[in-house]
């Protein structure tokens, strides 16, 4: 497949217009080229480097958040998850990193990577998270059907062991409470410093990364000083974790959308979930602001889950990113293509010979106007090197 003289910007600069071939998921050649007559441009496919890929993904109002899972069979909820990945992919997003795994998600990466279905890349972390901890308290307290948890050390170092054995990509970590987590405060510790430490040298032992779920100033503490790879939210970020974090070059995913939209109350929430989200929202701008200047490694992660952020809403992800964090449009899109890909290490998020042909066709100049990264502006997504939307011009 080819395009021919198309602009090109490649996930970290504007190459001008170029002859563009692949086959079958890999560049095979960009070359300088005679410009078409018309306002089309390719870019990468975005990179989401925080998803969850199980939830409700039918029309209309989605159904409860906490009991959904309760009441549907995991088969569905299979089948929700893939629906989820392909209206991404659609969309153009074709790198997906889900953040809450178990043997699903890992199936349906398989499924994907196999070409049993036509999907995005995905990659899966499993959690590991401690007893009433962020991610114990999804579930109700009457019901039984719970997540793994573990507590202590040892504890802690099985659970990595075990989502290594099945398949899992990296390891998600809790150090802070959370929002939508039942009776949950975001400033509760998580795990003890013996305990993260345990999890993160056990990851790295086995070549996982740990991605960090922290919205407390001491949770994101906890993890920066245990080595994690990457912080998750962030949003109580001190200048002094800033600069560390900048120097590091450790990436954060903000998740700004989902919050917002909780905070308002624009998604079906409990009211304690609202009332959590707006004390963050309250303080959150000020704080990232401060951060993105510093020089904090910011990159895509929505926390998309289909009930509160939708798969597809990436591209508003973005935009508002850039309006936000004070981001000029070139930095919040590399912030959703190169560099994100290179945070979860994928061989994506760039338009260059070899690597996975993976792009947008799209109206517009958006590393000019980033407003221009739009879905209604989307004429063609190469997902894997097939056209999996629109068609190529």
């Amino acid at each position: 497949m080819r395009l021919d003289g198309i602009p090109l910007w490649d996930g970290t600069e504007l190459r001008g217009p170029v002859d563009l071939s692949w086959e079958p998921d890999r560049i095979i050649d960009v070359s300088p080229a005679a410009p078409r007559d018309d306002d089309l441009c390719v870019i990468p496919g975005l990179v989401d480097t925080h998803v969850h890929l199980i939830g409700h993904a039918g029309p209309g109002d989605p159904p409860d958040f906490a009991t959904w899972p309760l009441v549907t069979t995991r088969d569905e909820q299979v089948l929700h998850g893939v629906a989820h990945a392909q209206r991404a992919m659609r969309h153009g997003v074709t790198t997906l990193r889900d953040l809450a795994g178990d043997e699903a998600q890992v199936a349906l990466r398989r499924a994907f990577d196999a070409g049993v279905l036509q999907g995005p890349r995905v990659q899966v972390h499993g959690v590991v998270g401690m007893t009433a901890g962020h991610n114990d308290l999804f579930v109700p307290p009457a019901s039984p059907l719970r997540k793994p948890t573990a507590d202590g050390p040892d504890e802690c170092r099985k659970l990595v062991r075990t989502w290594a054995r099945a398949g899992m990509d990296g390891i998600k970590l809790t150090t802070s409470g959370g929002v939508l987590s039942i009776g949950d405060r975001n400033a509760w510790r998580n795990y003890t410093r013996d305990e993260i430490g345990a999890v993160v040298d056990e990851a790295h032992a086995l070549g996982m990364p740990v991605a960090s779920h922290a919205h407390s100033e001491e949770g994101i503490r906890v993890a920066v000083e245990e080595g994690v790879d990457s912080i998750e939210h962030g949003t109580l970020m001190s200048t002094d974790l800033a600069e560390v974090l900048a120097a590091r070059r450790t990436p954060v995913a903000p998740t700004l959308l989902i919050n917002e939209a909780i905070a308002e109350g624009r998604v079906p929430v409990t009211p304690e979930a609202r009332a959590k989200a707006a004390e963050l929202v309250a303080a959150r701008d000020v704080l990232l602001a401060r951060a993105a200047a510093l020089g904090v490694r910011f990159v895509l992660g929505t926390d998309a889950n289909g009930h509160h952020v939708q798969f597809g809403d990436q591209l508003a992800e973005v935009r508002h990113m850039a309006r936000i964090l004070g981001m000029d449009a070139a930095s919040a899109l590399r912030a959703a293509t190169s560099d994100a890909a290179d945070s979860i290490g994928m061989p994506v998020g760039r338009i260059a010979p070899g690597l996975g042909a993976d792009l947008i066709v799209l109206r517009g100049r958006p590393w000019e106007r980033i407003d221009d990264l739009a879905t209604g502006n989307i004429v063609a997504v190469v997902s894997r090197g097939a056209v999996v939307a629109g068609a190529l011009p």
